[in-house]
C-alpha cells in the first residue's frame, strides 16, 4: 500500500546517504521500499544536495514537494458540465439553500448533473459542507465577564405539591477562572433570572462587569446582531447593580462557548442519577455544594488550572463588590388617568393632578412605591397601597374640590365655619350624629345656598334655625327663598337675629289645639 513519508523519513533517508549506506542498507533500515529511496535521492542530487548540505526543514521540504507532487488529473465531462453554474452555486451556497435544491433547480434549467458530482464539486472547489474556521479569542480580563445560559436537567418530582415538573438550571461562568455556579429553578421568568443571578452574587462574593446571556424574552426583547433590546426589569436590574450586558447572538452558541461547554457537564456531572433531592430547596443546596466541592475543585481542561483556587487568587480580587441589599424587583404597566384624577395599577388607585386627565401613563412599582411617568417625566410617586386600597393626594384636585373628593368632615366644618359663625355651628350639629357622612350631601347643599343668596342671609336664617332647634337644610332653603333670610344689620356689620314668625315645622301645634273642651265652654 502506498505510504507518503513524513519530514522524518525524508531527512532519514538523506542522512544515511550523506553517510555513504547503499540504497538497499537504506531501505532495510528504514523500512522503505528501494524504488523509493532511489527516487528521493535521485531527485536530491538534481536539487543540488551533496553530501555536505545542511538537512535543514527548508532543504528537506523541497526533496519531499519534488517527490510528492503530482499532476493533477484532467476533469472529466461530468466535472466539466458544473464549471458554468460555479457562480450560481456560489450564490445559492451564500444564501444557505441545500444542496438538494441547488441540484433541482440546475436540473429544470435543462442541466445534465448527477447530485454526488454536484456534492463532490461543491465541496472540493467552494469550500461547501466543510467546517468553518475558527479563531480562538483571548480571554478577558479577571473580573470582567461571566457567560449565563438556561438549560434543561429533566422531569423531577416536586414533593411539595406532588407533581411531575421541568427542572431548569440557569448557569453562570465566570471567563477568567472558569468558577461557575449553577442555580435550579422551575420558571424562566425575568423574576427567576434575577433570584439566580443575586445567588450567584453571593456565591462567588462579588460581581462581574460585563453579563453575556442568550437571547432569552426574561432578558431580552429585542433580538438584534448588533443593538438588541433588554427586557424592561432587567434593564433596570443591570443599572442598579452596574453591569453591562452583551447578549450573544441568536443561534450563535460560540459567543459564549464556555457556559455552553458547561451544560453537558453539569446535566451528566451533577444531575444525572441524583434521586436524595425532594425540594426546589435541596436541589439548589446540592447544586451550589457540588459548584463549589467537585466541579470548583477539579483541574479544569483548558486551563489546566483549580477553578476556585484560581478565583480566589486571581479573580475574585477584580470583581466588583457584591450587592449589601436585595433587589425589589419592580414591575410596569401603562394605565389612563380617569376623570376622578386616578389611575388603577394591581387593583389599587393612586391619584394624578388634573392637567394630565385622560393621558396614558407609565407605571413603575414594587413592592414600597408607585412611580408614575408621561414618557420621561415623573408625574407622582406613591406608596404602593394594597389591593382595593387607594392614595390621593388632595393637592391633584382642583382648589376647593379637595373635601369632596376626599369626604373629610373636619375640612368641610372648616369650610362652613370660614362662611359664618352660625353656618359652622349649623354644620356642627348637622355632622353631629353617629353616622356623619350621611349627612356630607345636606352640608354641601347648604354652602351652596350661601353661593345663592350670599353668606349674611344664610348666616341671618341658620342664626333663628338654631334659636328653634330646626336642622333641615331644605326649610332653610325654604326660608331664604320666601325672602326670611334678608336683614339689617348692626353699626358693626354683625347679623340682627330677626324676630320673624317661623312657618310652622312638622309637628309644631298651636295653643288651641291643647285646650279643653270646657275651657273652650267657659
Amino acid at each position: 500500500m502506498y505510504r507518503e513519508l513524513t519530514m522524518t523519513d525524508v531527512r532519514e533517508v538523506l542522512r544515511r546517504w550523506q553517510a555513504q549506506q547503499s540504497n538497499k542498507a537504506i531501505a532495510r533500515g528504514t523500512r522503505i521500499d528501494r524504488k523509493t529511496v532511489r527516487r528521493y535521492i535521485e531527485l536530491a542530487q538534481r536539487l543540488g544536495v551533496t553530501p555536505e548540505t545542511e538537512l535543514s526543514d527548508a532543504v528537506v521540504h523541497e526533496v519531499a514537494q519534488s517527490v510528492q507532487a503530482r499532476p493533477l488529473p484532467e476533469p472529466s465531462d461530468a466535472w466539466r458540465a458544473v464549471e458554468p453554474h460555479r457562480g450560481q452555486i456560489e450564490k445559492w451556497i451564500e444564501q444557505d439553500l441545500k444542496l438538494s435544491r441547488m441540484h433541482a433547480l440546475l436540473v429544470r434549467d435543462g442541466a445534465d448533473i448527477k447530485y454526488a458530482t454536484l456534492r463532490r464539486y461543491a465541496m472540493r472547489e467552494l469550500g461547501w459542507g466543510k467546517a468553518q474556521t475558527t479563531v480562538r479569542l483571548a480571554d478577558p480580563p479577571a473580573g470582567q465577564e461571566a457567560q449565563i445560559d438556561f438549560a434543561e436537567m429533566g422531569r423531577v418530582v416536586d414533593f411539595e405539591t406532588g407533581r411531575t415538573r421541568r427542572l431548569w438550571v440557569l448557569i453562570v461562568t465566570l471567563s477568567a477562572s472558569r468558577y461557575s455556579f449553577t442555580w435550579p429553578t422551575f420558571s424562566q421568568t425575568t423574576e427567576a433570572v434575577i433570584d439566580a443571578l443575586e445567588a450567584a452574587w453571593r456565591f462567588f462574593d462579588g460581581m462581574p462587569r460585563t453579563l453575556v446571556p442568550d437571547n432569552a424574552s426574561s432578558m431580552i426583547v429585542g433580538v438584534d446582531p448588533t443593538s438588541p433590546k433588554l427586557n424592561e426589569v432587567f434593564a433596570e436590574y443591570t443599572q442598579a447593580r452596574g453591569i453591562f450586558v452583551d447578549p450573544a447572538r441568536v443561534r450563535r452558541p460560540r459567543d459564549k462557548a464556555k457556559v455552553e461547554r458547561n451544560v453537558t457537564y453539569v446535566r451528566d456531572g451533577w444531575f444525572a442519577g441524583e434521586a436524595t433531592c425532594k425540594t426546589l430547596a435541596d436541589w439548589r443546596r446540592s447544586a451550589e455544594a457540588w459548584c463549589r466541592d467537585v466541579a470548583g475543585s477539579r483541574i479544569h481542561g483548558t486551563t489546566r488550572k483549580v477553578p476556585r483556587d484560581e478565583y480566589a487568587l486571581v479573580e475574585k480580587p477584580a470583581m466588583l463588590a457584591a450587592p449589601t441589599e436585595p433587589f425589589d424587583v419592580p414591575s410596569f404597566a401603562d394605565a389612563k388617568v380617569h376623570p376622578d384624577h386616578h389611575i388603577q395599577v394591581a387593583r389599587a388607585l393612586y391619584s394624578v393632578p388634573t392637567m394630565y386627565l385622560g393621558k396614558r401613563v407609565r407605571v413603575r412599582f414594587d413592592s414600597k412605591t408607585v412611580r408614575i411617568y408621561l414618557a420621561t417625566e415623573l408625574l407622582k410617586v406613591h406608596v404602593r397601597q394594597p389591593a382595593g386600597g387607594r392614595a390621593t393626594d388632595p393637592n391633584d384636585y382642583p382648589a376647593g374640590k379637595s373635601i369632596y373628593a376626599l369626604r373629610s368632615i373636619d375640612a368641610l366644618k372648616k369650610k362652613a365655619l370660614e362662611r359664618g359663625d352660625h353656618i359652622g355651628e349649623y354644620v356642627e350639629r348637622l355632622l353631629g350624629g353617629p353616622l356623619p357622612w350621611t349627612q356630607m350631601r345636606s352640608a354641601y347643599a347648604l354652602l351652596s345656598l350661601c353661593d345663592k343668596y350670599g353668606d349674611g342671609a344664610v348666616e341671618s336664617v341658620c342664626q333663628t334655625a338654631l334659636a328653634l332647634d330646626c336642622i333641615d337644610v331644605k326649610r332653610i332653603g325654604r326660608m331664604l327663598k320666601l325672602g326670611l333670610g334678608r336683614s339689617k344689620t348692626s353699626a358693626g356689620g354683625n347679623v340682627v337675629q330677626l324676630r320673624l314668625p317661623m312657618p310652622r315645622s312638622r309637628f309644631e301645634r298651636s295653643d288651641d289645639h291643647f285646650r279643653t273642651r270646657k275651657e273652650e265652654s267657659q
